[in-house]
């Protein structure tokens, strides 16, 4: 539900704005189907990582294991193929889209794809379980860091931005899928403070992200056209 509510509030952000609500429907699908490349980036790399373990990694502690398959083969397959779809969806009919614009669709991507990846853990949860998730969803927090940086990335025509777009929300969903590990809890109870205090921070980049749209009504630089879009929009970041 909450990310239902988010979904209909940024589309709802422009009315009038036909062009700008279709973009954010189509932000949503991507983000649902966004799961299907995901799955298969994921497969690919989860077999690599086997091969290499098999052949190169024989003794390989497990809780290096463990941060190779969280950073990797979830983390960043999530991310990027989200990135891509991102700017897929900047690339298709663009109009003068803003920095508000921006942040506004890598969210709702971040929300469709979350809304997938939810279902699983539906079967069988509580409400109330659920409704915490929806309330740290984290996806919802990556989009809006993604979004922003990459907004500020067009905003100032520098790529680090769009470096920091990718690494930032890449790093802190490997740490948080990392901390749930079981393999590290048993080193020491007190780790799960990590996965915890990352929980708290997707309630803290929700709050951010509500008050970046309440902050876009009032200045300017949040809604005027980015004059690097069309410049920008074929250039990779650099890495």
């Amino acid at each position: 539900m909450p990310s239902v509510l988010i979904f209909i509030w940024l589309r709802n952000r422009q009315k009038d704005h036909i062009l700008y609500r279709k973009k954010c429907t189509y932000s949503f699908v991507s983000g649902l189907v966004s799961v299907l490349p995901i799955i298969l980036l994921s497969a690919i790399l989860y077999i690599l990582i086997r091969v290499l373990n098999a052949v190169l990694l024989k003794d390989i502690n497990v809780l290096v294991y463990q941060a190779i398959y969280k950073f990797i083969v979830l983390a960043f397959a999530e991310e990027i193929i989200k990135y891509f779809a991102f700017r897929f969806v900047l690339k298709r009919n663009p109009y003068a889209y803003s920095w508000a614009d921006i942040v506004a669709f890598m969210v709702i991507i971040g929300t469709g794809f979350g809304l997938i990846e939810d279902i699983p853990y539906a079967i069988g949860a509580s409400p109330i379980i659920m409704l915490v998730r929806g309330f740290t969803s984290g996806h919802i927090g990556y989009g809006f860091i993604m979004g922003w940086f990459y907004g500020k990335r067009l905003h100032t025509g520098k790529k680090r931005y769009g470096a920091i777009a990718i690494l930032l929300p890449w790093l802190i969903h490997g740490l948080y899928d990392f901390s749930l590990t079981p393999e590290l809890l048993e080193v020491n109870d007190n780790l799960a403070i990590i996965g915890v205090s990352l929980a708290l921070l997707d309630i803290v980049l929700l709050i951010l992200m509500i008050r970046f749209f309440i902050r876009a009504k009032k200045q300017e630089r949040y809604t005027m056209p980015l004059p690097t879009f069309e410049q920008a929009q074929h250039e990779e970041p650099t890495l």
